[in-house]
């Protein structure tokens, strides 16, 4: 154990924050390494009750409990209807939440819980599947449950190896991933997720499209492929933005001039006021339709490394232009090939 921190120290303390993130991360890598094979054992379990129309319920005593709270909104969040149980109350009514064919996952870590043993063979009442996650499969509700999922440690984050902080985060975390294992098994789709998510941040990153981001009418910056470079300044300075839209006569998109363009045009000493915006535009830019999720946009962005991104319509029209700076700071799903 470290010694005491000096308040008046910054350095110190930065130094212990470091050690405590430390030890989690280390924990948390070495029960990665160790998985244990019967969380593979748990997701056909899972599954078949959920496709049953069955539920999940998530149990635990003390910061086990709260970490059964998220763990049951986690899966409830991805397609796997879960609720939460109480020890505690269990005996006082709370029972009546169960049905055969449920699953209920019991969180202890020392598995010696004395409310959750004691709630066990009440569980034991009615039809279901107990999966315990505990410290050891050598353990009271390790040998009582129908399968255990061992989580084990060599120590805590706490400095006295007492209070439950990794122990409680490794739980977390594979519980977490029981959760993503089983919503990708029941096929949990995008836009599922979307349906159980139409409010907040997450909501808005699924359910915003280009078409409310970008900047059009006024605040659409665009010049003909005839204007000169001076002009398409003025148009980049007019609508606060680092590049313009370059329109053909038939009003098409034909390229964009960036304000990288213009620093590089610079260097070529060229008359800014003489010089057509066709000369230096980049041909066949990256491009998006209205309707896109916002999504894509971000995708776009990162894939290309571009700060300004154009909107067209079917017709090649220019219709809009979403800044990177105008893109909300939304929680914006990748598809997997993309993480």
């Amino acid at each position: 154990m470290q010694g005491p921190i000096s308040m008046n120290d910054p350095s110190s303390i930065m130094a212990k924050a470091r050690h405590y993130l430390q030890t989690d991360i280390q924990q948390l890598t070495r029960v990665a390494d160790e998985l244990d094979p019967a969380i593979a054992s748990a997701v056909p379990v899972i599954c078949n009750a959920i496709r049953s129309g069955r539920k999940l319920i998530f149990t635990g005593m003390g910061k086990s409990y709260h970490i059964a709270a998220k763990c049951a909104a986690t899966f409830t969040s991805t397609g796997s209807p879960s609720v939460r149980l109480h020890p505690s109350e269990a005996p006082h009514g709370d029972l009546g939440i169960l049905n055969d064919g449920d699953v209920v996952l019991l969180l202890s870590y020392s598995g010696e819980s004395r409310e959750i043993l004691q709630l066990v063979p009440l569980l034991r009442r009615a039809k279901v599947d107990l999966i315990a996650v505990t410290g050891s499969h050598e353990n009271q509700l390790a040998r009582l449950a129908d399968l255990n999922i061992s989580v084990r440690i060599e120590k805590e984050a706490c400095p006295f190896n007492l209070a439950p902080t990794t122990s409680a985060l490794v739980t977390l975390a594979v519980c977490d991933t029981l959760a993503m294992l089983v919503h990708e098994e029941l096929g949990f789709t995008r836009e599922a997720y979307s349906r159980l998510h139409p409010g907040g941040a997450i909501g808005d990153s699924l359910s915003l499209r280009v078409r409310d981001i970008m900047r059009s009418g006024d605040r659409l910056p665009h010049c003909q492929e005839t204007d000169s470079i001076q002009q398409a300044v003025l148009v980049m300075t007019r609508c606060k933005s680092g590049a313009v839209g370059v329109l053909n006569a038939q009003d098409l998109l034909t390229g964009i001039y960036t304000d990288g363009d213009l620093r590089r045009t610079l260097t070529r000493s060229v008359d800014l006021n003489l010089t057509p915006l066709k000369d230096h535009i980049t041909a066949d830019p990256i491009s998006i339709p209205p309707d896109a999720e916002a999504s894509e946009a971000l995708k776009l962005f990162s894939r290309h490394n571009i700060d300004d991104l154009l909107v067209v319509d079917a017709d090649r029209k220019l219709v809009g232009v979403v800044d990177l700076q105008d893109i909300p700071k939304l929680k914006l799903f990748q598809e997997d090939s993309e993480c």
